[in-house]
């Protein structure tokens, strides 16, 4: 019964005529309208009958209700007010989903885990809005929680960046912060045509598995030297760290690469996240 479900492109327009609802481009909304992709979604993230589920942006339930067919419960998380009576019809037959009306930006995610999700772990599932997708990711990855993994669909460009490894284009700051945090895998491609309304660049869905451990060295200390060294991809990492503003001289900052085998003239685009650290570690009069 295809046509009964809510990636229905029918059924969705049912909806949307039926609560005069408005595709908000400020809230970034593009509901899914493929259910392959759908439930390949659920099927990448390994979602299983013992699994609490955060989703982030549920839209008018489309990825919900795929996730409540295989997960213990669903929480899902809506800004979007004029969506709450969509998805108290579209949802409302199914016990094991909870609406949550708010910014998950600003929402105590660790509460909503102990009070809500079973205490954890949970499994993170989302269709970010592009427009958030980078702090919402950063927030998920850099408050400690008992999340297992993430598996969000976002811009492919943006997916490439997250799992790009030194020497290549798209490496950045972003590749390293999410490898820092995470072992990514791109589980899917979505393009612009599995959507309403339509995008105008592709999608991914990414899938970042969370590391148990993480090194022990000072956090903020290690992504202040990335971001200097990601400061002028031109120049080599000895010029960026000089010149970013840490409180040490060109000599110093010279002596201590060398010391840990780093090439002054090298470019932080072909430097690793153990070479970062071993930096971070090695400077440690880094004025920050």
């Amino acid at each position: 019964m295809e046509d009964n479900r809510l990636y229905s492109p029918k059924y969705i327009r049912y909806i949307i005529d039926k609560y005069g609802f408005r595709f908000s481009k400020s809230l970034g909304q593009n509901f899914l309208i493929d259910g392959n992709i759908v439930r390949n979604i659920v099927k990448g993230a390994n979602i299983t009958k013992e699994d609490y589920v955060l989703e982030i942006g549920p839209g008018i339930g489309t990825l919900t209700e795929e996730l409540a067919l295989n997960a213990k419960k669903v929480v899902a998380v809506e800004l979007d007010k004029s969506l709450l009576p969509v998805l108290d019809e579209t949802l409302g037959r199914y016990e094991n989903i909870e609406i949550i009306h708010g910014d998950i930006l600003k929402l105590d995610i660790e509460e909503i885990i102990r009070e809500n999700l079973g205490g954890g772990p949970i499994k993170v599932v989302a269709n970010l809005p592009y427009y958030v997708t980078t702090p919402i990711i950063g927030k998920l990855l850099e408050d400690s929680l008992d999340i297992e993994s993430i598996s969000v669909m976002v811009q492919k460009e943006v997916a490439d960046r997250m799992i790009a490894g030194p020497g290549t284009k798209d490496y950045g700051s972003l590749s390293i912060f999410v490898n820092f945090y995470s072992s990514p895998e791109i589980l899917l491609i979505a393009p612009k045509t599995v959507f309403m309304p339509q995008p105008k660049v592709d999608s991914a869905v990414i899938k970042l598995n969370i590391r148990k451990t993480l090194p022990n060295i000072d956090r903020e200390k290690f992504f202040q030297v990335v971001k200097a060294g990601f400061s002028k991809r031109r120049k080599t990492i000895l010029n960026c760290l000089s010149s970013y503003g840490f409180n040490l001289d060109k000599d110093t900052i010279r002596q201590g690469l060398e010391q840990i085998n780093i090439e002054p003239k090298e470019r932080a685009e072909n430097l690793s996240i153990e070479d970062f650290i071993n930096i971070s570690t090695i400077l440690p009069s880094l004025d920050i």
